[in-house]
């Protein structure tokens, strides 16, 4: 079952104007439930742009993109939003902690906005924080934690409203070698015994070895399609 599908879809920036840049070209894609992909190519490739068009933070300006069965230009803010809130859990390589609330409070909070009741969510979250490894650390505020804790509440936030469908933009980016691959080592093992979709963007060759799927982006084109599985 394909739970990502973009057929044909475009993305401009100024469109109609001189210097209008053409940032994804016909892209057509679909990615399955359960699979590890990994979407790479040199800067101003256009992979950001549609890793924010697979999270229905960005609109294509051509084309159709399908999230789990629903077309996303059929939808309105508030369904969009139910989509990304529901659907989708994203990973930042800026961590995109909130400074002032600590571990727990920062994974709890998208129960939160979800209307999920103080102490569910509160649980939740610290369920979330042991698979994570940090269940001794819910207390502590981001500046309280290193580079990989952070990203670990990161991917702990991510998962706490069951997303089919996880998103990461480089998040290994603002990590060393070592504590990047222990946090790839944990998205892929979230793969194989959850079966999370897991979609990486990134600069960094070494990720893809545990990647099903290679897609490599030019010029906002896909040039490459590549499944080790055949």
């Amino acid at each position: 079952m394909n739970v990502i599908k973009l057929k044909n879809v475009n993305k401009y920036y100024n469109r109609g104007k001189e210097n209008e840049l053409h940032v994804l070209k016909n892209i057509n894609l679909e990615i399955s439930e359960g699979e590890f992909v990994t979407i790479m190519g040199p800067s101003g490739s256009g992979k950001t742009t549609l890793l924010d068009i697979m999270g229905a933070l960005l609109k294509a300006d051509d084309g159709k993109v399908f999230i789990d069965g629903n077309e996303l230009s059929m939808l309105n803010d508030s369904q969009l939003a139910k989509i990304r809130r529901e659907k989708l859990g994203f990973i930042f390589q800026q961590f995109n902690l909130i400074a002032s609330l600590t571990a727990l409070e920062n994974v709890s909070l998208p129960l939160r906005i979800a209307n999920k009741p103080k102490n569910e969510a509160i649980n939740k979250a610290k369920e979330l924080l042991k698979l994570v490894g940090l269940e001794k650390r819910i207390n502590h505020r981001p500046n309280q934690l290193s580079g990989g804790e952070q990203q670990r509440v990161a991917i702990a936030r991510a998962l706490a409203n069951n997303p089919k469908i996880i998103l990461a933009d480089e998040p290994t980016g603002n990590l060393d070698t070592k504590t990047g691959e222990k946090i790839i080592k944990f998205l892929n093992e979230l793969n194989k015994k959850k079966n999370y979709t897991i979609v990486i963007v990134t600069h960094d060759p070494k990720i893809s070895i545990y990647a099903e799927r290679i897609i490599n982006l030019k010029d906002g084109e896909i040039i490459k399609n590549y499944s080790k599985k055949g």
